[in-house]
């Protein structure tokens, strides 16, 4: 396999994009004794939150707002469905996504749709594979997507749901992204972990997640076909190529940080 040299001022244009600070100011999120986001505080006013579902709350100097409530899950429904009845929050999902503290504990859960407003760090996992002639297999992104339409991404990548682990999550999104069975690949391992924070493409979003990333080797007839109607087609790249429609920013921000991270020197 031919690792993936994109050129440095590409590295650093990257690293750039892959964590961003926010557009406009935002303020902390909290519940209990933890923090578990953040919130623009243009969007509490026009979201009319403000006194049954956040409090303003100041903590070691800051200003920010406090989740009010016992059940940090039901709470965060009403607050998700508020959103959506004023078009505030992404495209409904009906899918829970967990919502944990800094010290990575699951406090409760909240629709996928409201994390990027509220700045939940949501956790998500991809699977990198080369074929045994050493082709990187990647995926195009369907064009109805809502998010990054029509750009290439890693064989399969998806959200983890609050009720999957990583290794279910993995096994899930491999099957539904790419008909694959786990046992069917070989050399699969872990490859590390990396974090990715930016502006999100909703109004008053922000983007916080946390990639596990996999490795694994695809046998020669072991193809990708694609289950869920969400990805356009599979190609097999060779490592210029792929070099080359990163460096045109033609990959998402989270697959061009996983190949990065699993195939450069």
């Amino acid at each position: 396999m031919t690792l993936l040299r994109p050129a440095l001022s590409w590295q650093a244009h990257h690293g750039q994009r892959a964590v961003r600070p926010p557009l406009r100011p935002r303020v902390p999120l909290w519940w209990g004794a933890g923090c578990i986001g953040s919130v623009e505080p243009e969007l509490v006013e026009r979201s009319g939150l403000a006194g049954w579902a956040l409090l303003p709350h100041q903590r070691q100097g800051e200003l920010g707002w406090r989740l009010h409530g016992d059940d940090l899950s039901a709470t965060l429904a009403a607050v998700a469905a508020a959103l959506r009845e004023r078009d505030l929050c992404h495209v409904w999902r009906d899918e829970l996504l967990a919502v944990r503290d800094e010290a990575g504990r699951m406090l409760g859960a909240v629709e996928r749709a409201a994390t990027r407003v509220l700045g939940v760090a949501t956790d998500a996992v991809h699977l990198a594979a080369v074929a045994e002639d050493g082709r990187h297999w990647v995926q195009r992104r369907a064009l109805d997507k809502p998010t990054d339409p029509g750009l290439w991404d890693t064989l399969v990548g998806g959200a983890i749901p609050a009720s999957d682990t990583l290794e279910q999550a993995l096994a899930r999104e491999t099957w539904e992204e790419a008909g694959l069975r786990l046992a069917q690949v070989r050399d699969l391992r872990h490859g590390g972990r990396v974090r990715t924070q930016r502006p999100a493409d909703v109004a008053h979003g922000y983007v916080v997640e946390w990639l596990d990333w996999f490795t694994c080797t695809l046998p020669a007839g072991v193809e990708p076909r694609n289950q869920d109607g969400e990805v356009a087609e599979f190609c097999r790249m060779d490592a210029p190529e792929v070099t080359q429609r990163l460096e045109r920013d033609e990959f998402t921000i989270d697959a061009a940080q996983v190949l990065l991270a699993a195939y450069s020197p």
